[in-house]
């Protein structure tokens, strides 16, 4: 991360905020002192901070309601477009010699990335508005739903700004970590800079703070992971993601099926999880009608829509495209993004 990210980072932060002292609420304080005593963070600088963060009403009016609720027919059409397919295309050719390392090295077609960064950001037009230590602590201290999950992002997104070397962690002994060759790259940059999503996701790629410090490469070996203007290390960072969770590009993600009748048994079981729990024989048993191989493992969708129901056969690829977002919505939309990117390349 350098100093260049100011560019991208410093955007207007729009949201509806409520000012206090953060740092002086018990879950707060007992969160601070967990991340003093399991990674040695400076108590001070960690009041100080939070001192700073502000309440993020609507991130929590937001996270609510989000798109994957829609209708098939609804949410493909945000996502499916001919602009956006057209400029997944287009990013595919800027960005060529890129994507086609990208694919030597991880296994993972340029159609998919573009696809991914195209459903993600427009890519690179929309990265989000709000602070990520806003978005995130509002989350993690206001939304019981998801309390937890998010009080973890925000241990992980303080974890990563250590590494990064953002100040006010930036060179304190009790921050060292194996990335702190890259410290002097930040500049003079805070934790306060950073601005994604409304749930704390960043980048080209909007990578949570979790898979940002698990996932995030340097692909242009300059000794920074830019996943914000730097295209190369977004390209790289969402290949490797995807190669980490199992990408195998050997049949295609999803087959449209119907069913032999209306009626048929297997009405019953689409949409009730993500998990691929029946082989494509049990399904044609159940009344699917498909010519996949017996023994692969899939999970069947309904996809509601004004028109009538689809139904889909997600595989093996499917699964690991929903391991970016747990939704056959999503999985669906970005598979069929990317098959028409790769018929225009």
């Amino acid at each position: 991360m350098n100093t260049k990210l100011m560019v991208a980072l410093v955007a207007a932060v729009s949201s509806v905020s409520v000012q206090g002292d953060f740092s002086q609420e018990r879950q707060v304080l007992e969160f601070v002192d967990e991340m003093v005593a399991e990674h040695g963070f400076q108590r001070d600088a960690l009041i100080d901070l939070f001192r700073q963060v502000e309440v993020q009403e609507s991130v929590i009016a937001r996270i609510s309601r989000p798109a994957e609720s829609m209708s098939w027919d609804r949410y493909r059409a945000i996502f499916i477009t001919n602009d956006r397919i057209q400029r997944g295309v287009n990013f595919a050719r800027e960005n060529s010699a890129d994507l086609e390392r990208a694919e030597e090295r991880f296994g993972v077609p340029p159609k998919i990335v573009a696809a991914i960064i195209g459903v993600e950001t427009f890519y690179g037009r929309i990265m989000g508005r709000d602070r990520v230590i806003d978005a995130i602590s509002t989350l993690a201290f206001r939304y019981p739903p998801r309390a937890s999950f998010f009080r973890g992002e925000l241990k992980e997104f303080l974890l990563l700004a250590c590494e990064e070397g953002l100040r006010p962690f930036a060179g304190r002994e009790s921050c060292s970590s194996s990335r702190s060759e890259v410290a002097a790259l930040a500049g003079d940059m805070t934790v306060l800079d950073l601005v994604g999503s409304y749930a704390g996701a960043m980048g080209y790629g909007q990578f949570i703070s979790s898979s940002y410090r698990k996932w995030a490469i340097d692909f242009d070996g300059d000794r920074s992971r830019d996943i914000w203007n730097n295209t190369t290390d977004a390209i790289g960072s969402v290949a490797n993601y995807f190669a980490e969770h199992g990408w195998k590009g050997a049949r295609p993600a999803f087959e449209e099926v119907v069913l032999a009748s209306p009626d048929a048994p297997a009405a019953e079981f689409a949409s009730t999880g993500l998990d691929l729990t029946r082989t494509v024989r049990e399904w044609k048993e159940l009344g699917v009608q498909t010519d996949g191989k017996d023994q692969a493992k899939a999970a069947l969708f309904r996809m509601e829509a004004e028109g009538g129901n689809e139904y889909w056969l997600g595989y093996h690829d499917y699964y690991v495209i929903s391991r970016y977002n747990r939704s056959a919505l999503y999985s669906l939309v970005v598979w069929q993004l990317s098959e028409l990117i790769g018929e225009r390349l």
